[in-house]
């Protein structure tokens, strides 16, 4: 009697799905969880998410779609409501986030650092030299060509303090002065094929391909620092934000297996970010 139950219980399970089905009606099935991050286009460009998402995936079901832009608009895009973590790399303007009430908090997850590259030829002769913005006033002094992102990237804020720094304004009248209005990737593209100085992250610079005659001729300056950092956009402005998947995703970045997930990504042999979140 209980085998005959058991199997009428089965056929009328098997029989409403083929009724749905031959009618056209929707067989319901659990979606995976998601959320949508935004973040730079060196996270994304250097193949770093590539290497972390799978495994933070693999641990909690959860799938990361990831809208990779420069910093600027990135932050933007949280403002908007339209992502659920942002990951950047812009101090400044991540704590000015923070105190606009878009998110509760700002965590840091990782550090590299940024470099100047510029043909082996160098032509503002900065070869060697430790100081960024000593190097920077060489290269407007010679009027040396130089690619600048100009896209309000974390990279283009770095960029323009430092320009700052060496008293040089710059814009796009200026004819050695050339804006890409794009990611890093284009414009170490645009840079290769004009023998330009350009400011990267060495996280990028390490995952490119098409160098050229390229080289880095500028590191180890303090003020090359490149911290990145992480934060839920708040749920109480935007209840669309999915903030116990977002927050999972913050915590597992900070967490042991997080961080030392980051810090096994490494590109010929080489380690292209390190972990420094404070537990």
């Amino acid at each position: 009697m209980l085998l005959n139950q058991k199997v009428h219980l089965v056929s009328s399970a098997a029989l409403l799905f083929l009724a749905c089905f031959i009618s056209g009606e929707p067989v319901l099935a659990q979606a995976p969880k998601s959320i949508l991050v935004s973040s730079t286009t060196s996270t994304e460009q250097s193949g770093l998410f590539g290497h972390i998402l799978p495994v933070f995936t693999n641990r909690t079901g959860i799938v990361v779609r990831v809208v990779a832009v420069g910093t600027g608009q990135a932050l933007d895009i949280g403002r908007r409501g339209d992502a659920d973590v942002v990951f950047v790399h812009d101090k400044t303007a991540e704590e000015i986030f923070v105190s606009q009430g878009f998110s509760d908090k700002r965590q840091e997850v990782m550090f590299n650092d940024f470099v100047l590259l510029g043909p082996k030829t160098d032509p503002a002769k900065i070869a060697g030299g430790k100081d960024i913005q000593a190097a920077l006033k060489k290269v407007a002094d010679s009027k040396s060509t130089f690619v600048s992102r100009g896209d309000k990237s974390g990279t283009h804020a770095a960029e323009l303090r430092y320009w700052k720094g060496a008293g040089v304004e710059v814009n796009s009248t200026l004819p050695w002065y050339k804006e890409t209005g794009s990611g890093m990737g284009p414009a170490l593209n645009t840079a290769s094929g004009m023998n330009a100085y350009v400011l990267s992250d060495r996280a990028t610079w390490l995952s490119f391909k098409n160098r050229g005659d390229l080289t880095i001729l500028i590191q180890g300056d303090p003020r090359l620092f490149n911290q990145y950092g992480a934060m839920l956009v708040s749920s109480e402005k935007f209840p669309n934000v999915k903030k116990a998947d977002g927050q999972a995703f913050i915590n597992w970045l900070v967490s042991k297996e997080g961080q030392d997930t980051i810090a096994t990504y490494k590109v010929g042999g080489e380690q292209l970010f390190f972990p420094n979140a404070k537990q």
